[in-house]
Formats: structure tokens, C-alpha cells, sequence
């Protein structure tokens, strides 16, 4: 049995990979200050013995309720990333990823734990290559609005190597794809809740540019097994996680429509400046992950929406 620290916790992602860990009979400690995680993620945990939550931001140094505990892996989840986040909050953001990974290496190192650093696609950019490979150092602009996600992520992979090169930390690094599923906040800017919470509010599917812009969607439970892969693995990283089908905006919006019922138009409009560098394409070349662990994912997106869409519809309070 292994101790984790999961440091944004309560987050997405980070809720669904405590829940894994747990369900594996391993202990978890969550440390997250709630600015984009929500309790109410975790609340079914609270009860778990072998669950603990600890209030904190990590970019202020870790209190003793953490660092007097031991750790087999020191897991770093903890940073806003959607675009809405990008507007509000860019130098928590560009703190979280260069103060607060830098506190969470520090902790790893001291006890000689194994460091876990959740990176992103984000970090190739609006990409030249396609799909994307571990090995393709990407095209990012380094001043522009997504630049303070985009730019901490890099920095953070650089921190990760930097400790592993220096002090002999033994770190992973997973660049996650686009990922979504059951517990994303609905007015996040992401591009499925946004979709589902139009529909099921009667509201236009808003699509920005020609709609011919791809991603490619991992329902979060394929991603957790992914992550989990890499956690307990021999690779270093970067390890990219996502699932290789590739869509449409105007595919998903139409499956949107199709699942939730819904008779909401679909809208074009203009990409606005805000979403300036958003990419055009964006796929992960899995190979790594799939050759090495035997890792693909099993949730094709038909099924993941309406897994969402039912979510969404007994859990949020989605008004006109």
C-alpha cells in the first residue's frame, strides 16, 4: 500500500485519480485551495480512512499537516486550466506552475519519493506536427493569452528534469490531452461541458472560426488508468495520455445536440482575441504509451457525452 500526495485534488481530474488510488487500497493525502477544484468532488471521500484533505496553496510554503507525513509519490495536479482560468487568473496560474511544483519537488527530493507532474498538450502549442510525438518541441507563443498556461507547463517540465538532473529526483511527466467527463464545471470555457450546458439550457452552440478546428477527447476514467500507467511505470516522460480519435467542432456540437435532444441551433462567430494561438489540430501520436504499457482507451466519445450529459443533468443546476 502507498501514500500519495495529490496536490489539486479537488479538481477534476485530480478527484477522479484519488477515487482510483483509493479504490486500489492505496492512501491518499489532498492538498488544494479550492480555487477551480470543488469540494463538493470530494466529498464522497471525506469518510474514506485511508483519504485525508488538507486547505493549502501550495504556491505558500507546505505546512507540517504535509510535510510530517511520508510519501511514496508526490503527485502535481494542482493549476486552473481552462481557457476562463487563462483570462482570471494568469499569474496564479504562472505562479502555481514554477512557486508551487518547485515546493512539491522540494517535498518529493527531501524524502526521496517518486515526483508526478500532470503537463499538457498545451505545452506543442498550435502544433506544425500532426498528431503531436514526445519528441516534437511545439510552437507556442510565449505572449500570448494562453501563454501564462501554456509557458508554466513548460516551465514546470524544465523544473521537473532540472531536480532529476541535479538531485537524482525520480520524476514522471505526463502531457495530458484534452480530457473530459463527469465532474467538469460547466461554464469552464472547455469545449464539451460548454457544449452540453448550452444544449441543456436551450441556449445556441456557440462555435468560434469554421467549426473545422479537431480535438481529440479521452473520457477521464481512460485517462486515470493512463496516468496510473505512467505513475507506477519505469518512464520517465514526457508520456503523452489521450485518445488518437479525432474530431470536429462541428461533429461534437452535432453529437451534442443529438444526445441531449435538444433543438439549439449552432452558431458561428468569430474567434475572439481571447482565444488567440487557440490550435487548429490537436492529437497525440500514443504510441509510447500504448507499445510500453499496453495502455489505449476504451471509451469512445458517443459514450463518455452521454455518461456526461446524465451527469450533468442529476448533478448541476443548469438555467435557461
Amino acid at each position: 500500500m502507498s501514500h500519495h500526495l495529490l496536490a489539486g485534488g479537488g479538481g477534476f481530474v485530480g478527484s477522479h485519480l484519488s477515487e482510483a488510488m483509493l479504490a486500489r487500497g492505496d492512501t491518499v493525502t489532498v492538498v488544494d485551495n479550492f480555487v477551480t477544484g470543488r469540494r463538493s468532488n470530494i466529498a464522497h471521500l471525506l469518510s474514506h480512512p485511508g483519504f485525508q484533505l488538507v486547505e493549502h496553496d501550495i504556491t505558500d510554503a507546505l505546512p507540517a499537516a504535509v510535510t510530517e507525513q511520508r510519501y511514496q509519490s508526490v503527485l502535481d495536479l494542482a493549476s486552473p486550466a481552462s481557457p476562463i482560468d487563462f483570462l482570471t487568473m494568469p499569474l496564479e496560474i504562472l505562479s502555481v506552475g514554477s512557486t508551487g511544483t518547485r515546493h512539491l519537488l522540494e517535498l518529493a527530493t527531501t524524502q526521496q519519493a517518486r515526483f508526478f507532474l500532470a503537463s499538457t498538450s498545451e505545452v506543442y502549442g498550435d502544433p506544425l506536427v500532426h498528431p503531436q510525438p514526445e519528441s516534437y518541441w511545439g510552437n507556442v507563443n510565449p505572449i500570448g493569452p494562453r501563454s501564462c498556461y501554456d509557458e508554466a507547463k513548460r516551465f514546470s517540465e524544465a523544473l521537473t528534469m532540472a531536480y532529476h538532473r541535479a538531485h537524482g529526483t525520480d520524476v514522471r511527466i505526463v502531457r495530458i490531452f484534452n480530457t473530459y467527463g463527469e465532474r467538469m464545471r460547466p461554464d469552464d470555457g472547455r469545449v464539451v461541458n460548454t457544449f452540453i450546458a448550452q444544449a441543456l439550457r436551450g441556449k445556441p452552440l456557440t462555435i468560434f472560426g469554421d467549426g473545422l478546428q479537431t480535438r481529440s477527447f479521452c473520457h477521464v476514467s481512460d485517462e486515470v488508468r493512463g496516468l496510473l500507467a505512467v505513475l507506477d511505470g519505469h518512464l520517465l516522460g514526457p508520456v503523452n495520455v489521450g485518445n488518437a480519435a479525432e474530431f470536429t467542432m462541428i461533429e461534437l456540437a452535432q453529437l451534442v445536440l443529438e444526445l441531449t435532444g435538444s433543438s439549439s441551433p449552432l452558431v458561428t462567430l468569430p474567434m475572439p482575441h481571447e482565444r488567440e494561438g487557440d490550435p487548429t489540430q490537436r492529437r497525440p501520436d500514443s504510441t509510447l504509451i500504448h507499445s510500453t504499457y499496453g495502455w489505449s482507451p476504451v471509451v469512445e466519445l458517443r459514450e463518455g457525452v452521454s455518461r456526461m450529459i446524465d451527469w450533468f443533468r442529476a448533478h448541476e443546476t443548469l438555467h435557461g
